[in-house]
């Protein structure tokens, strides 16, 4: 009999929420992992990793925020991951949010950047992440959000 690997959708945008989710490979092993993220380049970093990239986009850029989603989504049913996990920003909030409403477990752990308050994409994906996670102790006094110590820096 043969065992299934968990199937994980790793997910962030660029720069450091890109290098904490890197940080994050340990806790992968044994999984297969496909990564995405909105830049091309970032794949050397991951070759031994299925990769896609999407748009970049932000809040500010509305039509670009909606080219971007629909990427995500088609991720989401091609790759069929067992687990979305995502450090941020707008790619991995739209892929915790499909993931979400396609029954996925989720889970978002917000940059240990943000010392004083949850990032707006961490608060936007609170109510559809299965797992909602801050790095700061106390940021964790809203339920559902939990800390588990700074579990990547």
């Amino acid at each position: 009999m043969t065992i299934k690997r968990k199937k994980i959708l790793a997910v962030a945008s660029g720069g450091g929420h890109w290098i904490q989710l890197l940080r994050l490979r340990p806790a992968f092993e044994g999984c297969e992992v496909v990564y995405m993220s909105t830049h091309e380049g970032y794949q050397k970093q991951v070759s031994d990793s299925a990769f896609h990239a999407v748009t970049d986009a932000n809040r500010w850029n509305k039509l670009k925020l909606i080219v971007m989603s629909f990427e995500v989504i088609w991720v989401v049913i091609k790759v069929r991951p067992d687990i979305i996990i995502s450090t941020g920003a707008a790619p991995g909030l739209l892929a915790i949010i499909w993931g979400k409403l396609t029954l996925k477990k989720t889970i978002w752990l917000d940059s240990i950047a943000n010392v004083e308050k949850i990032s707006m994409s961490g608060r936007l994906a609170k109510p559809f992440a299965t797992i909602h996670m801050t790095q700061w102790e106390q940021l964790a006094t809203n339920a559902p959000t939990v800390f588990k110590g700074n579990v990547i820096t």
